[in-house]
Formats: C-alpha cells, structure tokens, sequence
C-alpha cells in the first residue's frame, strides 16, 4: 500500500510539472492581497478557477508555478477584503468541482488569535503571502485509483514501484508526513489515535464498567424491548399532535416573557422565606414527635369514629324529625330579638350605674334597720319590706325600738299586733312576741 501511494504521489508531481510547463507564469495577478499556496499535487488546477471560502467564491487562482522541491506554487488572488488577511492556521485544498476534471480550490482564512501569514520579501511570489505546503492537501482522483488495475499503467505502476523502493526504503517519515498531507483525513485519524493511546487506561475502565452496567441491562432485556415499543408509540402520538406542539413552541417565547415577573416574584419570596425555613427546620424534629404521636392516637379514634358514623346512622331520623322544633325556636328566637336587645341595653345600663349592687344595699340596710332585739337576741319583724317601721322619721317612734323589756315589751307587741292588717297575721306575730319576751307581761 505504502508503495502505491508513493508511486501516486510521483505521478501527481510529474503531471504539475507538465501543467506548470504550459500554463501562465509567476505573475501576482492585480488584487491587493495574494496567497502563494504550496501543493504536493497540483494537477488539473488552472488559472482563472474559484477560489472559495465555506462554499462562496473570494477571487480566483492567479498563476502556477513549481518550486526548488518540485512542489505546486499556486498564487491566490483574494478579491474580497472580508477574508484577509489569512492567519497562520490557514488551510486551503484543492477539490473537484465537477466530472470533468475542474478543480476549484477551497480555503479557511484561519482565526484572529493566530498571527497572520509571513510576506515574501523576494525570489518567486515576491509580495504574496506564504501559506507552507503543511497547510495544503490534495486529492487523488478516483480514475487514476481504478486505472491501477488496467494495462498498460499496471505494469508502469509496477515498474516505478520497483525501482523507487530501495530509494524510498529509508525515508519512511518523509512518505508518512507526505501521505498525510496527501489526504488530511489520514492526519485527523492519526491524532485521534494519539488521543486514544493517551486514553487507553480510561478506555480499559469503560469497558470494565460498560460490562458491570451492561450485564443488568441484558437481564432487562424483556424489559427493555419494550420501552422501546412503547416509546415508537409515544413518538407515534407526539407525531400526530405535530401541528399543536408546533403552536404551543410559537407560543413559547411570549410564556416566557410573561412567566419572567412570576419567577422574579417567587425569587423574591425564597429570599424571604428564608428564615421561615431555618425556624420550621429547627422545630422539625418535635413537628415529627407530634406527627409520630399522632398516629397511635389516629388508629385509636378510628373506632370511635366509625362508631359515632354508626350512631348518627341510628339517629337520623331523629335529628329529621327536630326540624319543625328547630323551625319554631328560629322563629321564638326572630321574635325574641328585640326584647333582647332591649333587656341588654337594661342589663348594661344597671351594670354601668351600679344599681345591682345598690338593690343589694337597700335589701340588706333595710333588712337590718327593721329587725328587734330583745334579750334573746334578734328576730325578724313580720313587716319585713314595708311596715310601720320602715318610714323616714326625724323622731322615734314608738314600738319600732330595737329593744324590749318587761311590761314595755309586751304593750309594743300588742301595739304591733294592732298595727298588722289581717288578723292571721296578728295571731301569728302574738305567738311569736310571746315566745320571745316569755309570755308578755
């Protein structure tokens, strides 16, 4: 294989020498900004073909040349100032354009943090841009790959290959850096593989692990071919509801926009329920005590309470048949209104003014100014509210002392006795006189 490609890489060189030998000189062509552009294989490129950047055209290939090294020169001519100056991590490479051999050459300016490209101050492409031939890459078309197995450049190819074998025996990086350039895929896989030698213990792991995870997945298998049943159907669903979720993404954005002061609002409120937060947290663990507690006390009320289900079952009909009562004593209550209000505006007032407590005195002064004492002690006159003794008067009056003794005695009881209004009442108060002062006198 590695001679194959060495002896492609000859044809491609010895094909630009012949293009080269015919086509335009060394001129700069008249943009501003030129790019000398250095190829292993420059075959079939020609003047006056494309020059583009991610597929737009920038200006045109001004000339070709060969170098010292037998190598490509092509002289870029960038007509468009969006695009220069080329930095040092510049690419360009030449690509088919169509079937018939047209070639068109494709290119990425680099970026800003790189320095631009070094002018060269003399010799060939004096005034253009230097872009080295590690930057370059070229194509091998494929006719020249399936003319490999055709007479008479299978048996050229063999004789090349022959013959350049023991030249190219001891410049084996010199090919590698060569076929790289040949084809950048070949330079990115060798980097990735770099990467992955560098990664190789990690690599290791993955597929230590990926086993451990993999060996439950294969046991869920069932499992797994199912979701993924389930989830064509879903995808199934999702894909006919297409012209909703189409309208609810338009809507969207102005959800959003509406949602932002809500989420502004509840940021606010986390903020302020911060402390909130700190003081349940302290009293979680007697909240938890209370709840634990609660659950013995929850399983002990259930009886009562499907007890108490089944008694007011019982007593339905009951509390059914106290609704014409209820209906009298709402409207006992309706009529009833203004007299209570009436009676607490008179409960208030006495209460306010003390005339309570002011009754009380009357009753109780009034009580003990009327009673008599004799030597016995105390007793009650049988006028106790109101009674000949019970007047407002500036001078005694007689029988209303407090005080009796011997004949005196018995002439105020029997003046008492006639002062009664019922004879009853008279018979009653001598009986009792006579058992106070002994008999009377």
């Amino acid at each position: 294989m590695r001679r194959v490609l060495t002896s492609l890489l000859v044809i491609g060189v010895a094909a630009a020498i012949l293009i080269a030998g015919t086509g335009a000189g060394g001129g700069s062509g008249g943009s501003n900004y030129q790019v000398r552009a250095i190829f292993d294989n420059a075959e079939f490129a020609v003047s006056g073909e494309d020059v583009r950047i991610a597929g737009a055209p920038v200006g045109s290939i001004a000339s070709l040349a060969v170098t010292k090294n037998n190598q490509a020169a092509v002289t870029l001519n960038i007509n468009n100032s969006a695009f220069v100056p080329f930095h040092a991590n510049a690419t360009c490479a030449i690509r088919p354009q169509s079937l018939i051999a047209e070639r068109y050459v494709d290119c990425t300016p680099g970026t800003y943090s790189q320095r631009p490209l070094q002018r060269i101050r003399r010799g060939g492409g004096a005034g253009s841009y230097l872009l080295p031939v590690t930057r370059t890459s070229s194509p091998i078309d494929p006719d020249i790959v399936q003319n490999i197995s055709q007479e008479p450049v299978r048996q050229s190819l063999s004789i090349i290959l022959d013959e350049l074998g023991t030249g190219l025996a001891a410049r084996g990086s010199d090919l590698n850096a060569v076929i790289l350039r040949a084809n950048p895929a070949l330079g990115y896989t060798d980097q990735v593989f770099k990467i992955l030698a560098a990664q190789n213990r990690t690599l290791a792991r993955l597929a230590s692990d990926s086993d451990t995870v993999l060996a439950p997945l294969a046991k869920a298998r069932a499992s797994m071919a199912d979701f993924v049943v389930r989830a064509n159907t879903t995808a199934s669903a999702t894909a006919q509801r297409s012209a909703a979720l189409a309208t609810s993404i338009h809507r969207l954005p102005s959800f959003l926009h509406e949602l932002r002061p809500l989420m502004a609002d509840l940021g606010r409120l986390a903020t302020q329920g911060t402390p909130l937060m700190g003081s349940l947290s302290a009293s979680a663990a007697g909240l938890n005590h209370e709840f634990t507690n609660l659950a013995p006390f929850a399983t002990a009320a259930k009886t009562a309470l499907l007890r108490l289900g089944s008694a007011a079952q019982r007593s339905q009909h009951l509390l059914v048949s106290t609704e014409p009562l209820a209906r009298r004593l709402l409207r006992l209550g309706s009529a009833a209104a203004p007299a209570s209000r009436l009676l607490d505006r008179l409960t208030a007032s006495l209460d306010s003014t003390g005339a309570i407590q002011q009754l009380m005195g009357v009753l109780f002064d009034g009580t003990q100014a009327t009673n008599g004492f004799n030597k016995d002690g105390h007793y009650v006159r049988t006028d106790v509210l109101v009674g000949s003794c019970t007047g407002y008067a500036r001078h005694p009056v007689g029988g209303c002392s407090a005080k009796f003794s011997g004949s005196k005695a018995a002439a105020v009881a029997r003046q008492a006795i006639r002062s009664t209004k019922t004879a009853a009442t008279g018979s009653r108060l001598t009986g009792l006189l006579g058992y106070l002062v002994g008999g009377g006198a």
